[in-house]
């Protein structure tokens, strides 16, 4: 039977929301065993904790914006780059948070994280490669605004939210994946970005 093209993003959505409600409802101490926690990494060596972290969520919301953003984008970065490339993306922007965030923080021993942001953020900015021009709508805004100009925008905000006090959301680490996203398709597809010129 052949699988749906769009078959890894079904799967991985389904496998946050699964580690995510047992995280949530079912399982107090698994998101301090699994999350991103510089302490973990730097004392214990818990490299696992880089990906483990990205299939956990705050709350409801937290999992809900980023599944829904990996329904949007997700399927047409696998029709694009393939199964083998959108794997590459997705896990190579976990690599890329997750370096960017210890980069950031790795002298605050207590910071900890968690979310699939930075893996989302690449897949998002691996859309862009391909789309910079397609219309992307947010919500209460009427018209849509260009890829590209959305990836520009989410950077800026990204930047100024890493002054949040909320230290679970790993703001510096939707950068980190935003840019492992598009320079992984870039590596592997140089010729995409002929659509921004032509």
């Amino acid at each position: 039977m052949e699988l749906p093209q769009a078959s890894l993003t079904y799967s991985l959505i389904i496998a946050n929301i699964i580690v995510s409600l047992w995280a949530l409802y079912f399982d107090d101490g698994f998101t301090e065993q699994f999350s991103f926690h510089i302490g973990g990494l730097k004392r214990y060596k818990q490299h696992y904790r880089v990906f483990t972290s990205a299939f956990l969520h705050v709350d409801i919301l937290h999992l809900s914006f980023n599944m829904l953003s990996l329904y949007f984008f997700g399927p047409s970065i696998e029709i694009f780059m393939g199964k083998l490339g959108f794997l590459v993306v997705y896990f190579g922007s976990i690599l890329g948070c997750g370096i960017y965030s210890y980069y950031m923080n790795q002298r605050d021993y207590t910071y900890s994280s968690i979310g699939a942001s930075g893996a989302v953020s690449g897949v998002i900015f691996s859309f862009i490669v391909f789309e910079p021009f397609a219309s992307i709508y947010l919500l209460f805004i009427p018209i849509g605004i260009p890829a590209f100009l959305f990836g520009i925008m989410f950077i800026l905000i990204s930047t100024l939210l890493m002054k949040n006090e909320n230290r679970r959301v790993s703001h510096e680490g939707h950068i980190g994946g935003a840019v492992a996203g598009f320079i992984l398709t870039l590596m592997m597809f140089p010729n995409a970005l002929s659509g921004w010129f032509g």
